[in-house]
């Protein structure tokens, strides 16, 4: 699933050491726009973490998958984010501009029908 929604809060960083090795989760506070704007946690693990791109007041683009799992009869929700980036931001690193990246315009002839049928 995708999002997009503003960076309003970074909860702190959690760090620890597991079986695989060290371990590292940001959670982070996002919220979308429209007009009931609503709250999201989302969590972002490891290599995921994109400090660039985490400042409070970007606008994000969020990837993610939505996981429950149940724990003594009770069931939790984790919101994982895959990929963050900045909203309008391009692999190179350059604000996207919507009229570059559209084909040019074709006049088309609708005097003559070259249909083959």
């Amino acid at each position: 699933m995708d999002l997009t929604a503003k960076l309003v809060q970074m909860l702190p960083l959690q760090k620890g050491q597991g079986k695989n090795g060290e371990w590292k989760k940001q959670d982070i506070i996002v919220e979308t726009g429209g007009q009931y704007p609503k709250k999201v946690c989302i969590s972002i693990w490891g290599d995921k973490i994109n400090e660039k791109a985490l400042q409070i007041g970007n606008t994000l683009n969020i990837s993610f998958d939505v996981e429950s799992r149940e724990y003594n009869g009770r069931w939790y929700t984790d919101v994982k984010a895959w990929k963050v980036e900045v909203a309008g931001a391009t692999a190179g690193g350059g604000n996207s501009n919507y009229a570059d990246e559209m084909p040019p315009d074709i006049n088309y002839d609708d005097s003559k029908d070259d249909l083959p049928f």
